[in-house]
């Protein structure tokens, strides 16, 4: 749920006693260097990149064009079943409905632009 230096108060410094509730030896915190598997799912550039090409040359799969078409109507809840049940579990399901609305609305605030001019 939490975690839990969130939730808890934050430590107190040692005293240098060997009794009480802040014992222990007064030592100074080593800086550790960052860990590559704090990198892990973070896209670079480079992949952001050659998935926006292929997602303009070969457009959308039947699943996506179908959720944007129950997203256009209004059944927001038809469509993260229908995502549900072509993607497995809920967590992509959410992902993919909130993915698909906002390709809508970008299409929508481009074809705006495109009216006004």
């Amino acid at each position: 749920m939490f975690p839990l230096t969130e939730v808890m108060a934050p430590k107190q410094p040692n005293t240098g006693l060997f009794v009480g509730l802040n014992r222990g030896r007064i030592v100074t915190k080593k800086e550790s260097a960052p860990r590559p598997s704090d990198r892990k799912g973070k896209t670079s550039k480079r992949v952001h990149f050659v998935r926006n090409l292929i997602r303009e040359v070969a457009g959308f799969a039947p699943y996506e064009k179908r959720i944007t078409e129950l997203l256009k109507v209004g059944k927001d809840k038809r469509a993260l079943k229908v995502a549900k049940r072509k993607l497995g579990t809920h967590k992509r399901a959410k992902k993919k409905r909130e993915e698909m609305s906002n390709v809508l609305r970008k299409m929508r605030s481009a074809g705006a632009g495109e009216k006004k001019k």
